[in-house]
């Protein structure tokens, strides 16, 4: 709705993890690092953790993009499973399913393992590494966890057949530290925790989102609006995405051509989990003037 009047051509605060708005923040420059250098290794589960709305599944996206995901020719092997939340023979053979790999036994899990053992066996003769990718894993159940690290026994006398990477919430860290998952937990050869965007760094996320978005014109968030938006979003990616966003709605229906501090709290005011929201909410609700949710 505001687009026209900001000159923009997309949503620039989508809550849709695009890689086209990908921004690389300190933290996530060194998790895709450590993704890349973890890959190269061929070693054991690798891990990235970070609190909800910190871009684990942004970065997921961009580093399966890395491994060259959906190119025939690329040097990996890639399987994205978006909820692990399965009985591990379902987890099995999605992965299976995500590698292109037919599995005609069912009968059991290690009838299943086999299958994927002798795929898996072809594919390191032709020098292709697999990599398979789990979001959300806090949420496997403990057995489907130990499935995996069964998958992740299968190797060659050089190197792992298949490298899994967990990105999960700060949960991860306490189902991993379970005695009945030490086995696993003691595979993990690397591992990063996501951090929120500093207050200098929101300041140029939202610059370049706007610029993605196709905003050419002068700042639509000034430096003290950048840092309320921080302040009030805790550095959060996905909580600047909500106000920024609401901040927008406001201003365009106050006829303003760039935003305020007072739209920003106001907006914040109106997000849960924002600092200001809660009893505040009570006394102040922005009238979204009959607006849609959408941009």
């Amino acid at each position: 709705m505001y687009r026209t009047h900001f000159g923009l051509n997309a949503a620039p605060f989508s809550l849709t993890p695009d890689t086209a708005f990908a921004f690389s923040s300190r933290a996530q420059r060194e998790a895709l690092d450590t993704l890349v250098l973890a890959a190269d290794s061929g070693e054991g589960f690798i891990k990235i953790t970070g609190e909800v709305g910190t871009g684990k599944t942004l970065l997921c996206r961009r580093f399966l993009g890395a491994c060259g995901a959906g190119d025939s020719s690329a040097r990996y092997r890639t399987a994205y499973v978006p909820n692990p939340c399965l009985s591990p023979r379902t987890l099995l053979l999605a992965i299976a399913r995500e590698l292109k790999i037919r599995v005609v036994n069912v009968n059991s899990d290690s009838d299943i393992l086999e299958t994927l053992n002798r795929a898996l066996l072809r594919l390191a003769v032709r020098s292709s590494h697999v990599v398979v990718c789990l979001d959300e894993a806090q949420a496997m159940p403990v057995e489907t966890m130990e499935s995996l690290r069964l998958l992740s026994n299968l190797e060659t006398e050089k190197r792992k057949l298949v490298q899994v990477v967990l990105f999960g919430q700060p949960e991860l860290d306490l189902k991993l530290a379970r005695n009945d998952l030490r086995q696993l937990r003691s595979r993990i050869g690397f591992h990063y925790q996501l951090s929120a965007l500093s207050s200098a760094e929101t300041e140029v996320y939202l610059a370049h989102r706007l610029r993605v978005a196709g905003h050419h014109g002068g700042a639509l968030f000034d430096s003290a609006v950048s840092q309320t938006v921080h302040r009030c979003a805790s550095g959060v990616p996905r909580r600047i995405n909500i106000i920024a966003h609401k901040s927008l709605l406001l201003a365009y229906g106050q006829g303003s051509e760039q935003v305020s501090v007072h739209q920003v709290r106001a907006a914040a005011r109106d997000t849960p989990h924002a600092r200001g929201a809660g009893l505040l909410a009570r006394l102040f609700r922005p009238r979204w003037l009959g607006f849609g949710a959408g941009p």
